[in-house]
């Protein structure tokens, strides 16, 4: 409680965001773009990002990106085996994969006495991989088995049946690490040939949050990540989905405790006007949800508004209840209650402010900044845009919040586990 009440005192006073504190340049490496954070601390964070995420996979391909970052870690030329994870070991530092829609991070932490070593494992592993048959299908058998427990984990499953019926026709659709059935089919050709033409200097995008020199920087990625072949690929915000008339349903019978749902609007592009209201309608709604679904009538014990931060965003609403039509009918009411009562400007301020120290407390690691500057470069062309965000929230106004509820908080497409019986499907087609 003292540190989110300090950095809410620091956060009224800031004119933008505390992101901006420290220096932040952006440079060309061998056609490589490299955004870098200046920091004193002792902790060094290297995001790389492939850029293209779903849009460069399809039903049958999905997932293989992720799975390909996942073999390399099983070995490399010049850390052949066992002698990859002892010398990480030895360094103390880590590297992860994260596949979102838009990209794949390939992720570095370590220590700035580190960088060196660190760096050499880090880089052979995108150059150089191994790619040995075993280790391959190692890695598949388990992503496959890993996937195929979706099926008894109600969220998870929630979470991608969800995707596929709100996004139905668009890229957003295919998961981001794939399903049981594309992982199974993927085969080492496949594996080496994404390794061999996707894997290109065009694709990346490399954003640093650490305390090392410029020219140290440059020089490692010119010695190594400057060495793959470059590539044509450019990369686009996807198109805007189309309207959509009404909502919809889309329930999975199935003997349950509770039932789950999950329902999705689809939003504009991330550079878009909008966004900034549409962040504010979202945790008012949030905060509304919580109150009257959870608190004063304990419907449940888990509900949410989502606002989903992508290249095309979306909206959605959450949650798991024994009595799935009296709770969305309360939805429904909070969620009209935002599009027909017009808040005064000057309430929203404290709103807004709760909504901002909440989100740059969520975002303080050095991991969290580097995406911060990744999709602020990405989502709106520029990383500076990132500095406007404290002031963009600001200046939203009620009118504007009301607005953005009426366009973008309807047309929902839902997703339903559970009991059928206890379903009114109106009651979703009424969002």
């Amino acid at each position: 409680m003292i540190r989110r009440t300090a950095l809410l005192a620091a956060l009224a006073l800031a004119p933008a965001s505390p992101l901006q504190a420290q220096a932040t340049t952006r440079f060309v490496v061998d056609g490589i773009t490299v955004i870098h954070r200046q920091t004193n601390t002792n902790l060094f964070v290297a995001n790389l990002y492939l850029l293209g995420g779903v849009q460069l996979a399809t039903p049958q391909t999905a997932g293989l990106e992720p799975m390909l970052l996942e073999v390399t870690e099983r070995g490399t030329k010049k850390y052949p085996g066992d002698a990859l994870r002892r010398a990480m070991a030895r360094t103390g530092s880590e590297i992860g994969v994260a596949a979102t829609d838009d990209y794949t991070v390939f992720g570095l932490r370590t220590t700035t006495d580190r960088i060196d070593s660190t760096w050499s494992i880090y880089a052979d592993r995108l150059l150089n991989p191994t790619l040995a048959p075993a280790d391959f299908e190692f890695v598949r058998a388990n992503r496959v088995a890993a996937l195929a427990q979706r099926e008894d984990d109600p969220d998870a499953l929630l979470e991608y049946l969800a995707d596929s019926v709100a996004f139905v026709g668009y890229p957003y659709a295919l998961s981001a690490v794939g399903t049981e059935r594309s992982v199974a089919s993927i085969t080492i050709d496949q594996l080496r040939a994404f390794h061999r033409t996707q894997i290109v200097r065009s694709r990346l995008m490399l954003v640093v949050v650490g305390n090392i020199p410029r020219a140290r920087l440059e020089q490692l990625v010119h010695a190594t990540l400057g060495a793959l072949p470059e590539g044509s690929y450019a990369w686009k915000v996807p198109a805007a989905l189309g309207p959509r008339v009404g909502s919809s349903v889309h329930v999975v019978s199935r003997r349950l405790p509770t039932n789950y749902i999950l329902g999705w609007w689809s939003g504009p592009s991330a550079g878009a006007a909008d966004i900034p209201a549409l962040r504010v309608a979202t945790a008012i709604l949030q905060g509304r949800l919580f109150a009257e679904v959870r608190s004063r009538r304990n419907l449940t014990y888990a509900v949410e508004a989502r606002f989903r931060d992508r290249a095309v965003t979306s909206g959605g609403l959450y949650v798991t209840t024994t009595r799935p039509d009296e709770t969305l009918r309360v939805m429904r009411e909070q969620v009209r209650s935002l599009q027909e009562v017009l808040i005064p400007t000057e309430a929203l301020a404290p709103l807004v402010q709760q909504f901002i120290t909440e989100y740059f407390l969520d975002n303080e690691t050095s991991g969290a900044q580097a995406d911060f500057l990744a999709r602020a470069e990405l989502y709106r062309g520029d990383y500076h845009a990132g500095d406007r965000f404290v002031a963009d929230l600001r200046a939203v106004t009620g009118e504007d919040v009301q607005r953005v509820a009426r366009e973008w908080m309807r047309n929902m497409r839902f997703t339903y586990i559970g009991n059928p019986s206890q379903l009114n499907r109106f009651t979703l087609m009424a969002f």
